[in-house]
């Protein structure tokens, strides 16, 4: 019970963290100086509850790891097994990490005006939180020299999925009620290379990961390990959400742009690619789940 708590955790809390600095750099590099609201895509509210759930979220997998050292969420609630399991342990230090940045994040999202440098800072926090989950992960058990290689390739890794899936939050919510129409496209075309960036850093430091967790010589446990199958259904999502983003950057964000050339009807264009861009969320949340799961499996090199 309290395994499937601590998947469920890590899942919501990549969830979170994920919009935490995702976002804030979507509106960094899809809104220029110029642009006149202060809130173009009206993320305030959702980044606020991003930076709260981090937070919360990160003291109750705190206390979900603690019970399974100690033995018992009795014994993990007491002061002494917290304080050993932060003092004490690289995950109990990422934790206080984690929710310490969500707290600052959250108490400058509520206090300072929204704008560029609320947005820096908060992809700032975002980033340490983003971070934290490399520290604990199979990126940090690496030992030896290429250790440092290992665990930078999973923070890369990690930074690069929020890229990608926190502009798609982003895309949501100005798709959700479009306003203004002309910077909506914009925003859409200007995040094709920042999109193809974030494909490319994945897929470069997804084959590093592998060969570190996987190894050349352990391919057939792809087949038959639970972390291997995972792995390959993990890749299966990753490829469907190429095809989904590729659909919409040369086929829907095109016609979108026609539309307002011609003074035509944007409407059929906007409900496509609101619904494209839903999907492609969806599998976002699917790999993150993924995820989740294989961080607490033991890796095939591992065996």
């Amino acid at each position: 019970m309290i395994e499937a708590a601590i998947v469920a955790l890590r899942w919501l809390q990549y969830g979170a963290a994920v919009v935490l600095l995702g976002t804030p750099l979507f509106l960094l590099y899809g809104f220029g100086r110029g642009h006149g609201a202060a809130d173009p895509v009206g993320a305030r509210r959702m980044l606020v509850a991003a930076a709260l759930a981090v937070a919360l979220l990160s003291l109750a997998g705190l206390v979900a790891q603690t019970a399974v050292m100690a033995g018992s969420l009795d014994e993990a609630l007491k002061p002494a097994s917290l304080g050993f399991m932060i003092e004490g342990t690289a995950l109990g230090k990422a934790y206080v990490a984690r929710g310490a940045a969500a707290l600052i994040a959250l108490a400058l999202l509520l206090l300072v005006p929204f704008g560029r440098a609320l947005w820096a800072v908060t992809a700032l926090g975002g980033l340490v939180a983003v971070a934290s989950f490399a520290w604990t992960g199979h990126g940090a058990s690496t030992e030896g020299p290429a250790g440092p290689i290992h665990l930078g390739a999973d923070i890369v890794h990690a930074v690069a999925a929020a890229l990608w899936l926190g502009a798609l939050v982003a895309f949501a919510l100005l798709l959700a009620r479009p306003r203004d129409l002309p910077p909506i496209h914009r925003a859409l075309h200007d995040f094709a290379g920042v999109g193809t960036f974030a494909v490319s850093l994945l897929v470069v430091t997804g084959l590093i990961n592998s060969g570190f967790l996987v190894g050349p010589d352990r391919l057939g446990a792809l087949f038959t390990s639970l972390y291997g199958q995972l792995l390959l259904l993990k890749l299966a999502l990753f490829a469907a959400m190429v095809a989904v983003a590729a659909r919409n950057r040369y086929r829907l964000t095109p016609a979108f742009g026609t539309a307002l050339e011609t003074g035509g009807d944007a409407a059929p264009s906007i409900a496509q690619l609101r619904g494209s861009v839903l999907l492609e969320t969806v599998l976002g949340a699917a790999v993150l789940l993924v995820v989740a799961l294989m961080g607490t499996l033991p890796p095939p090199a591992s065996m």
